[in-house]
């Protein structure tokens, strides 16, 4: 009975995996004096239906929240930041992070990603860094999102009015 009781114990601790996530990681570094961390429902989005197509009314009825995740840096975290910034890239390697698009070079570049299937996406991923101001991550989560909505979603976006107050704490960031 106790070789039972010890096997059970040993298949549920190496059940539950060490593995790094996008959501691991946010939960671990948003008390980080060194991030700075936005959550961003759709009701701060403010926008009038009657200026919305259809299209795009249908896009942000997909949208459900939005993670922001920031890391300023400065003359005192340099370290850190090629250290977090390694540790973020490692985690969007994972094969369950699909790359959609990549950009810039050298000192600045940004990069889109997406869970999910492609027709039914669970989250959205951008990344963006510049070695010499910091780098951000964010999550744009949704229910059964394709990359259609994204892009339909980011244009219903440039028509609304955004409180702004629930991003002063980003402000600064990349200047």
């Amino acid at each position: 009975m106790k070789n039972y009781i010890f096997l059970i114990l040993i298949l549920t601790l190496t059940g539950c995996t060490n593995e790094s996530s996008l959501q691991k990681y946010f939960v671990e570094k948003t008390e980080s004096s060194d991030f700075i961390a936005v959550d961003i429902s759709p009701n701060i989005l403010n926008t009038d239906p009657n200026v919305l197509s259809e299209e795009q009314k249908k896009a942000l009825k997909t949208f459900k929240k939005m993670n922001i995740l920031a890391f300023k840096m400065n003359e005192t975290n340099q370290d850190k930041y090629t250290q977090e910034n390694a540790k973020l890239k490692e985690i969007l390697k994972d094969e369950k992070y699909q790359e959609l698009m990549k950009f810039g070079s050298g000192k600045s570049g940004a990069a889109v990603y997406f869970t999910g299937k492609e027709d039914a996406v669970d989250e959205f991923i951008l990344y963006g860094a510049q070695s010499e101001t910091g780098f951000a991550v964010v999550r744009v989560l949704g229910d059964k999102m394709n990359p259609e909505d994204f892009m339909v979603l980011l244009s219903a976006l440039q028509k609304s009015d955004i409180n702004q107050e629930h991003l002063k704490p980003l402000e600064g960031l990349f200047k």
